[in-house]
């Protein structure tokens, strides 16, 4: 019996043809910016968001903290909104790499609109710090995959301006956004001062994300990738991942988001379920009901199926390109007929 793993879409195993084309990636020192297919998977991004630049390092956590670092200094403050990944999920990085505060908003499902980031900015006083970046996640992890459309950022990039704000993106899996909008990534590249996408997600590279903008951005950020430990040597075997994924793996990506959906309408007919948040993208997110998720979870392990809660009594269940059509039939039979309450 296959395993269906729906922990999370950072699990994908790289496919037979992405591992042939990592194992004849030809590689260099990319401290030496030397390594042909990191550059190239570099210039790619680049060019995918209409930026003069990009930088390949191991992990979003890292591309986003030199981002924070990039755009301010000491004293100055961070905004974004209480359920985004650089406030929950990055260890404090924010305080720890750029000592700077946070102005935590209360969005809906993770998003954020201009009103609130006004009202938000700080006066220039001598005991506040200075209001400084504007952080959007897209789609929001904790916010159950919402996404931001063009049209909800094209009044926060002009708030920012006018308030001389920077506007980063954390867009780890902000393709599975635009497969929905059908937005394009040079649009999405002409409103953000810098962006983040993650390589190892949905898009089922093993390792990588990259940080997006100009050059002279990224000429600093490779000091601060440098001074984090993110100098890699012989890397074009893992960067070729990333490189064969975004050429070939976005698209697949609105079959993930379905196959979401519909797991969603099942569970939503379910007495062992009290809610669904709304599904936008490849994220499910659900409270329990009559049962407890250590017991849920332990009835679905019996079938072979993986997940875990978010907290309390709330389930996560997110999908990806290794769980085939199959799976999800398998899975639907088990949530409508195997889970027992008492």
């Amino acid at each position: 019996m296959d395993i269906i793993n729906l922990v999370s879409d950072t699990v994908t195993q790289p496919s037979t043809e992405m591992r042939h084309f990592m194992a004849e990636a030809p590689v260099g020192d990319d401290v030496f910016q030397e390594d042909p297919t990191i550059n190239a998977l570099q210039s790619f991004a680049a060019e995918m968001f209409n930026k003069e630049a990009a930088l390949y390092c191991p992990s979003g956590t890292m591309t986003n903290q030199i981002a924070i670092k990039c755009h301010t200094q000491a004293l100055d403050d961070m905004i974004c909104d209480i359920n985004s990944h650089v406030y929950q999920y990055e260890t404090g990085g924010y305080a720890y790499h750029s000592r700077v505060g946070v102005q935590l908003l209360d969005g809906r499902f993770g998003k954020i609109t201009a009103d609130q980031i006004e009202q938000a900015i700080r006066p220039d006083f001598d005991w506040l710090p200075n209001s400084r970046l504007v952080v959007l996640e897209n789609t929001c992890n904790k916010g159950g995959g919402s996404y931001y459309t063009l049209d909800e950022i094209k009044p926060i990039q002009a708030l920012t301006k006018k308030h001389n704000l920077a506007l980063h993106l954390d867009g780890a899996r902000l393709f599975n956004a635009l497969v929905e909008t059908g937005e394009s990534t040079q649009d999405v590249g002409d409103h953000f001062d810098s962006i983040s996408i993650c390589l190892s997600k949905g898009l089922g590279a093993p390792v990588g994300s990259l940080l997006i903008g100009d050059k002279s951005f990224i000429k600093r950020a490779r000091k601060f990738r440098k001074v984090m430990g993110g100098g890699m040597r012989q890397a074009g075997i893992i960067a070729a991942g990333g490189l064969y994924a975004l050429r070939n793996n976005v698209e697949r990506l609105k079959i993930d988001n379905d196959r979401a959906k519909w797991i969603a309408s099942v569970l939503q007919e379910q007495d062992y379920v009290a809610s669904v948040a709304p599904v936008h993208s490849n994220i499910i997110v659900f409270d329990l009901h009559g049962i407890d998720t250590a017991r849920f979870i332990d009835q679905l392990n019996k079938e072979g199926i993986l997940a875990k809660p978010i907290s309390g009594e709330t389930m996560r269940f997110v999908t990806h390109m290794d769980i085939s059509e199959s799976m999800i039939n398998r899975l639907v039979q088990v949530l409508q007929h195997k889970i027992t309450i008492g």
